[in-house]
């Protein structure tokens, strides 16, 4: 406990550092003079060739960082970028179906009435999108008698001002009914402490959007690689000492996995290059986990300090006031990646380098590490992928209540293909995982799931809540389908 606790704060205090020095960088205006390749330079390219011309290679944390959260330019801030849905660049479960939403809130629901029902509830949700997620669990709630008056707060961790906006014309309708209070923070770390009350959080592709740091295993310790510049075709070449004495560069790997192109003829003005000597960052990521130390020279992982934080910041918050629970729902696995890293535009998979601050980046979240984090605070379980979730949840039963008050056979069709499309086995229902997080589960013997693995103490305590299937009974009866 004293190790992880050290390792949370020095985790916690590299992040900061990080977001202070970024978030304080003033923005500049770019003067294009004229293209160095085939196409424009965007804003934040702009910031991030200057950065790197004075400062030298950048890590993958600052240039995701960056590309998504500058104040004026990054992805999610500017309100220009669409983001989710058919105008933006990629679609999420909660906007294919309001079956999503209300199966999750069943879920939450569930461990609620497992703790008796006695407390009042807030509601806590980490990247709420365009809302839709937290209205439909709202709607669940509100046609629920164990829940419909208990809902006091709701807690939106949002930093996007334009995400802010579009989120108040779908939430605030909700505010001041039955006493319930909305809020936006900046940070899961603003959400104040809950004396007394149920804690239920909820984060949907939330963590997969945090930066991360690509580390390498070589014979001297953990190294970092980092981001560099390309060449500029055009311009006097002018050979710097530190390029004599880092000579390891090649191309992003993602970047050749995904566009399948010869490194060659790729027209992205950015390269990935390992760094030449150990650094405090490589090396406290690279003993950040256990699981790293077994890993062969050259392996490469994509290690997320912020993850790691606000994970850690989860399992407190809902271990506090009256306890609480959370569902994590991500793609990933529960092992560490080290080739994920891509990027989403116009609803396909683009090169991350290209067009910085214009496409959505992600890489794979590691389950694994979320638990490494939470472990002391919260007890862990699954993963499950997002069919088996689903489909343990009665999917089935709640879409064929809603289609039978469909208002047309075509109403009905397009809810019965949403639906399949969530649990599809080779797509959305294969790539998603589901973690669920509660405070405290006891079973017969005082501990939590002794002697099963997580996936079947997971399966199991899904199966045997009872109460859930009463609720989800009153659901199907109350709570008709919307357009």
């Amino acid at each position: 406990m004293l190790v992880r606790n050290r390792l949370h704060a020095s985790l916690v205090r590299y992040r900061n550092k990080i977001s202070y020095s970024l978030l304080s960088r003033q923005y500049v205006q770019p003067s294009h003079t004229g293209p160095r390749l085939a196409t424009s330079v965007t804003p934040v390219e702009k910031i991030l060739l200057d950065s790197i011309k004075v400062n030298g290679p950048i890590s993958f944390a600052t240039y995701m960082q960056l590309c998504l959260s500058h104040p004026t330019e990054g992805y999610y801030m500017n309100s220009a970028n669409a983001v989710i849905g058919a105008r933006g660049d990629f679609i999420t479960s909660p906007e294919i179906s309001q079956v999503f939403g209300e199966l999750l809130g069943i879920w939450l629901l569930s461990q609620y009435l497992n703790t008796g029902a006695k407390r009042d509830i807030q509601l806590v949700e980490l990247g709420p999108g365009r809302g839709t997620l937290m209205d439909d669990i709202l709607r669940t709630f509100s046609q629920l008698p164990p829940s419909r008056a208990s809902v006091k707060h709701v807690h939106l961790v949002e930093s996007s001002p334009a995400l802010r906006s579009v989120q108040q014309q779908k939430l605030l309708p909700w505010n001041d009914k039955n006493g319930l209070k909305i809020h936006w923070h900046d940070s899961i770390d603003d959400i104040p402490a809950a004396e007394g009350i149920y804690t239920m959080l909820v984060a949907h592709e939330f963590f997969d959007a945090l930066p991360f740091h690509l580390i390498e295993k070589t014979h001297q310790g953990w190294k970092e690689v980092l981001i560099t510049s390309t060449p500029d075709p055009i311009a006097k070449t002018i050979l710097r000492p530190s390029d004599v004495l880092n000579p390891q560069v090649s191309t992003p790997p993602s970047t050749t996995a995904i566009l399948g192109q010869n490194p060659s003829s790729l027209k992205t003005r950015f390269r990935s290059v390992l760094a030449s000597e150990l650094s405090p960052v490589s090396t406290l990521l690279g003993s950040s986990s256990p699981r790293f130390v077994s890993l062969p020279i050259g392996a490469r992982i994509e290690v997320s300090a912020a993850s790691f934080q606000t994970a850690h910041r989860l399992g407190t918050l809902i271990s506090q006031g009256a306890g609480g629970c959370a569902l994590v729902v991500d793609y990933g696995a529960d092992h560490a990646f080290g080739n994920s890293f891509r990027a989403f535009k116009g609803h396909a998979l683009a090169d991350p380098f290209d067009l910085p601050g214009q496409a959505d980046l992600t890489a794979n979240v590691d389950f694994a590490y979320l638990a490494e984090a939470l472990a002391g605070n919260a007890t862990v379980h699954g993963l499950l992928s997002q069919r088996s979730f689903l489909l343990h949840m009665g999917i089935g039963t709640r879409v064929g209540a809603l289609q039978r008050t469909a208002a047309s056979p075509e109403r009905a069709d397009a809810l019965g293909k949403a639906a399949a499309r969530l649990v599809d086995a080779g797509g959305m229902g294969r790539e998603y995982k589901v973690m669920g997080v509660t405070s405290e589960i006891k079973g017969k013997d005082g501990e939590v799931g002794r002697g099963r693995s997580s996936q079947a103490r997971y399966r199991i305590y899904l199966q045997t809540q009872k109460k859930v299937w009463i609720e989800r009974e009153r659901l199907e009866n109350c709570a008709p389908a919307y357009v």
